[in-house]
């Protein structure tokens, strides 16, 4: 079984173009004493909007860890994969984000749902355990994920099957579903994983509060504080109650530009002495436009065709990420008043940057969206990529090492 490092950060891009400048961010970590697995996400979703393939993100995470000479550890991400996607991805990934948020509320049948109640009612009475589980806690949430867990536990097998060597990492997902799990339904579920024969190392639980795109945290942070620390605790006692492995971590999805919620993560982990997995791919999409921005002339001009076609096609954009953002068309800048923009009025709209009076939250969502109108454009765009190659590069380096890694490792 592959084993990441206490802490692992979800990166990667849209276009496989920026892995050595994500890889100099981890260099810089490393440098000041702290490794963090670097793990490629692409979902199948954007496989299909962008028109690559599983083969594609291997070649690209490969082909950027040779061009650095880059020695720490890094996988490739299967994301949000099920049984309907996961055969091509199973030659390629070793890092598996099984999604089963949408089997969740789907009734095992009656004789499952009674012997895993029956072989697991003890826990009502575990007084190691950090949170209070009831027997009714253990029945209802039987009810609502024992199906989720049956599913989880097909998938990984099927991935077994593929990679017998068990050299790959699993993380199951139940964040896109519309209620937060509890701290004692959370120990109901990886005691049902467990029980499935699932080696989950990472857990994405639903969080309360608005997760959206490229955007801080929406919610009550203390809250959040509260809810995370609890379900940290149940992690690190489930690995020993269940034996799960030792490395079970909770894991944050749309973590990137989760600002708010950084120091928070950072505290709660460094003093329970745990771990934990943090997904930021999305945002290097946004640091591609803000490169090609301010490098001014060509670039500039393409990323406000960028914005002109995004915002002509909301909907359309916007359908598959509907509950993970929140625009107002009201909000949005018109295509020809960005269209007047200065390279540095552009930047500073989209750059996330709360304190400037010009950052518009609006229309970073809606071109965090927008990469399909990019990849529309073919090789225009992957073409701009190299001619403004610098500037891209280095604003990818410098968001994802001063914004993210810095406020989540380092004091």
């Amino acid at each position: 079984m592959k084993i990441l490092y206490k802490y692992s950060v979800g990166t990667g891009d849209r276009f496989g173009r920026q892995g050595v400048a994500q890889l100099r961010a981890f260099q810089l970590l490393a440098q000041r004493g702290i490794k963090a697995t670097i793990v490629w996400n692409k979902s199948n979703r954007e496989h299909m909007i962008i028109g690559t393939k599983a083969a594609d993100q291997r070649d690209a995470a490969d082909k950027s860890i040779q061009a650095v000479g880059y020695k720490d550890q890094y996988c490739v991400d299967a994301d949000h994969i099920g049984m309907h996607n996961v055969d091509s991805f199973i030659p390629y990934a070793d890092f598996f984000t099984i999604d089963v948020a949408d089997f969740i509320g789907k009734p095992a049948s009656a004789e499952r749902t009674k012997g895993f109640v029956a072989a697991y009612a003890l826990l009502a009475q575990d007084k190691s355990a950090p949170v209070e589980i009831t027997r009714e806690d253990i029945e209802n949430s039987a009810k609502k994920y024992l199906f989720a867990i049956d599913e989880a536990a097909k998938v990984y097998r099927r991935i077994h099957e593929g990679k017998p060597d068990g050299n790959f990492h699993i993380e199951v997902s139940m964040d896109e579903t519309d209620l937060p799990q509890s701290p004692a339904e959370l120990a109901v579920i990886l005691a049902g994983l467990a029980d499935a024969k699932v080696p989950v190392q990472t857990i994405a639980p639903k969080f309360t509060g608005r997760f959206n795109k490229g955007v801080d945290y929406v919610g009550d942070v203390e809250g959040f504080n509260k809810e995370f620390e609890a379900d940290a605790k149940v992690a690190i006692w489930a690995a020993k109650a269940f034996g799960l492995p030792e490395s079970l971590k909770l894991s944050v999805h749309s973590g990137s530009d989760k600002f708010s919620i950084y120091p928070g993560i950072k505290r709660i982990c460094k003093a329970l002495g745990c771990g934990f997995h943090l997904k930021t791919a999305g945002t290097t999409w946004l640091e591609e436009l803000i490169g090609l921005a301010e490098a001014g002339g060509g670039g500039l001009a393409l990323a406000k065709r960028v914005y002109e076609k995004a915002y002509a096609r909301y909907d359309e954009l916007a359908g598959p990420y509907a509950a993970v953002i929140d625009v107002s068309m009201d909000r949005l800048p018109t295509p020809a008043e960005v269209n007047s923009w200065t390279a540095e009025r552009y930047v500073a709209a989209l750059r996330h940057d709360k304190k400037n009076p010009l950052f518009n939250q609006d229309l970073r969502q809606l071109l965090h969206i927008g990469y399909k109108v990019a990849a529309e454009m073919g090789e225009e765009y992957l073409s701009a990529l190299k001619t403004y190659e610098e500037s891209i590069s280095r604003n990818v380096t410098t968001n994802l090492f001063e914004r993210h890694l810095k406020p989540l490792f380092l004091d």
